[in-house]
């Protein structure tokens, strides 16, 4: 059984005299250890869908399971429980807490959860060092580098093991360096630990590191392209093809 089912969902905004269909009849799975990338033009739909998939948003119809759980359905204290246990989040903005260490903002999604402290200070340590991030642990935001507060908030994510982590265009303030760095640390854990991601982006770079990209046009799924045994730079140049069909300009990548 898939790890994630999307049946059918729609999502409208606004009232009947201004309708906006921002998702018109997705349908869609993803395998336990997949990594998975949505793209779309500005206004496709490929962010409500995230903030669908991560019950940030509630869908107008349709379902989406995670696992045997219907997310659509949870409410208050379940919708709580299922979000700090079930799933990670990397925005943009990293979000980290200023007044906290990288240690402390890693440390704080456990102990949310309740981890006894003898287990946080190994999970801290173990992740810190999978992500490249053992020499900032005791600094604070302030202290680091775009690509560094990334990783830390990439650790926050994975630090409690979640079923699926969902990143919002997380290498778009990094330089080119930086988010290179950041997707070969998606990468490891994705192969070497497998973990579930789901990213959204509008950079073909970015998204030639997962193993799959989904395209979203109009508030539908446009096209649904899997990397197979293709190198990377050969799927890159797939992807650069979908979206010369969805009509961006292949020089800025949607």
């Amino acid at each position: 059984m898939p790890l994630l089912r999307i049946e059918q969902i729609e999502k409208y905004y606004g009232n009947r005299s201004s309708l906006t269909k921002a998702i018109n009849d997705i349908s869609f799975s993803v395998e336990q250890g997949e990594f998975t990338a949505i793209m779309g033009a500005s206004g496709s739909g490929k962010t409500t869908l995230l903030n669908c998939i991560s019950t940030i948003d509630r869908v107008t119809s349709g379902h989406i399971y995670l696992e045997d759980t219907d997310i659509t359905k949870l409410k208050g204290k379940e919708l709580n429980k299922f979000r700090s246990e079930k799933l990670g989040f990397i925005f943009q903005d990293h979000s980290l807490l200023d007044t906290l260490t990288a240690y402390e903002n890693i440390s704080l999604a456990l102990s949310i959860r309740k981890t006894p402290a003898k287990y946080i200070d190994a999970a801290v340590k173990e992740v810190a060092e999978q992500l490249g991030i053992s020499d900032v642990l005791q600094k604070y935001p302030y202290q680091m580098s775009g690509g560094q507060k990334q990783r830390v908030a990439s650790a926050r994510a994975i630090v409690t093991s979640p079923k699926i982590v969902l990143a919002d265009e997380p290498t778009g303030a990094l330089d080119s360096k930086a988010a290179k760095m950041l997707l070969e640390r998606f990468k490891f854990l994705n192969s070497e630990i497998g973990a579930t991601i789901i990213m959204v982006t509008h950079d073909s770079f970015t998204a030639s590191y997962a193993s799959r990209v989904i395209f979203i046009k109009d508030g539908r799924i446009f096209n649904d392209l899997s990397k197979g045994s293709d190198t990377r730079k050969q799927f890159f140049n797939k992807i650069i093809d979908v979206i010369t069909l969805l009509g961006g300009d292949a020089g800025d990548a949607l």
